[in-house]
């Protein structure tokens, strides 16, 4: 096997400090080359924390903290971002409540005043929390003739029959209108606490007054949060087919499996044989056998999912109606080649040589350096696995390449999800 050639790269990790402040800790990477500060975090707890049959009252709460905060109405804060040039914007994933600032350095105190006031201070106002409710169902009811959110929809309710992960995020036609004020606001109460908060900085500040900006945001929060407990759960459902029918030409499929959790010693091998079969774009096994041997979809995808709760293998596509249980079965047998033969020597070295060099574009802004030091502490991982993380990926050999195609997918049926009037099934 030709062997992977070493490459020279800059040591991420000497470049973040970490500081505490306020009882919160936060990693930094001062940067002078623009005059801009990129501050990233999130409370652990996302829209897994909705009450039951109220699903969507986190993401309606992401929506509504910077609709006015302290004396500041809606239009008064946007006013006061305006002015100055500073973005402020939340959102709600599986697991967490994210939140984002960008400001020009000499507009930072502004910045942080104003994020205080949406994280500890905001309004909530009646006529606020209605537009937020309408902007949400009027996407619900978009959806509901959407194929890729109608499979997306049925494959998580099948894969987590009882479980938050099984529910709608953005919420549903029948449980947004349940959503009231207090609900909210005690979201807000049970989310927005010093122990499950992370952040991150970059740009042009120092450590000293960014800890002083971070005591002023967030010291007044509550210690620990009030979070109610989540268990780990892995996905049911694998074997089965789930039709939605649309009258639609064409049927979009969804397609999946259990993954392997981020800490698993194995996990970042799994990345690697899933970069093989349908990770990649022009090398991946599925785009090769699906899109350019045979035509059947202009474009078919996996990846690895990994939630706080549970680790998925997923994918999709989208084809004619006619020709959807001939992609299935292609989809099937190159999963079962991979599992039984494991990828090949210029396979492995390609993916390998690819994720190792392509991991700098996750550093080529300060937004997005920000935000993936958020993302690795979220997954409870230390500074210097910023440098680590390549290590992992050139020492994955062949046995250990089979070994894990194996875990993944030997002897596991699919669990498939199809929107549309799909045949040959």
């Amino acid at each position: 096997m030709k062997a992977l050639a070493a490459v020279e790269v800059p040591s991420h990790a000497a470049r973040v400090q970490t500081i505490e402040a306020g009882g919160v800790k936060a990693w930094l990477v001062e940067d002078y080359a623009v005059p801009l500060v990129a501050f990233d975090f999130a409370f652990r707890g996302g829209s897994s924390q909705d009450p039951a049959g109220k699903e969507g009252a986190v993401a309606m709460l992401a929506a509504l903290l910077d609709e006015g905060a302290g004396s500041l109405d809606s239009e008064a804060f946007h006013q006061a971002l305006d002015d100055k040039a500073i973005e402020i914007s939340f959102s709600a994933e599986r697991d967490l409540l994210h939140g984002q600032v960008k400001t020009l350095t000499r507009h930072v105190d502004a910045a942080f005043e104003l994020l205080r006031l949406a994280v500890t201070e905001p309004r909530l106002d009646p006529d606020a929390i209605e537009r937020m409710r309408a902007q949400m169902t009027a996407g619900l009811k978009r959806e509901a003739k959407d194929p890729d959110a109608l499979a997306g929809k049925a494959w998580r309710e099948t894969a987590f029959p009882g479980h938050p992960y099984g529910r709608a995020g953005r919420g549903a036609l029948d449980s947004l209108p349940r959503i009231e004020r207090a609900d909210l606001d005690g979201l807000r109460g049970a989310l927005a606490a010093r122990d499950g908060l992370v952040i991150a900085a970059v740009g042009a500040i120092d450590a000293g007054r960014l800890a002083r900006l971070m005591e002023r945001a967030f010291a007044s929060l509550p210690a620990n949060s009030g979070l109610r407990p989540a268990q780990d759960v892995v996905m049911v459902g694998m074997g089965e087919r789930k039709l939605v029918d649309l009258d639609v030409p064409q049927a979009t499929i969804r397609f999946g499996l259990p993954g392997i959790a981020r800490h698993d010693p194995d996990h970042m091998t799994a990345v690697v044989v899933n970069h093989i079969l349908g990770g990649g774009v022009f090398s991946a096994r599925l785009f090769k056998e699906v899109r350019e041997k045979r035509g059947l979809a202009y474009s078919i995808h996996s990846q690895l999912v990994t939630h706080l709760h549970a680790a998925l293998f997923s994918g999709g596509t989208s084809t004619k109606n006619e020709r959807a249980g001939e992609s299935l079965d292609v989809i099937e047998e190159e999963i079962e080649k991979l599992a039984a033969a494991g990828p090949t020597d210029e396979e492995l070295d390609k993916a390998k040589k690819y994720l190792i060099g392509s991991y700098a574009l996750r550093f080529d802004t300060s937004t997005k350096i920000a935000s993936h030091l958020v993302h690795l502490q979220t997954e409870g991982f230390p500074v210097d696995y910023l440098d680590r993380r390549n290590e992992e990926i050139a020492a994955v050999t062949m046995a250990d390449a089979r070994r894990v195609a194996k875990r993944l997918f030997s002897g596991k049926k699919l669990l498939v999800s199809i929107a549309g009037r799909p045949e040959g099934l």
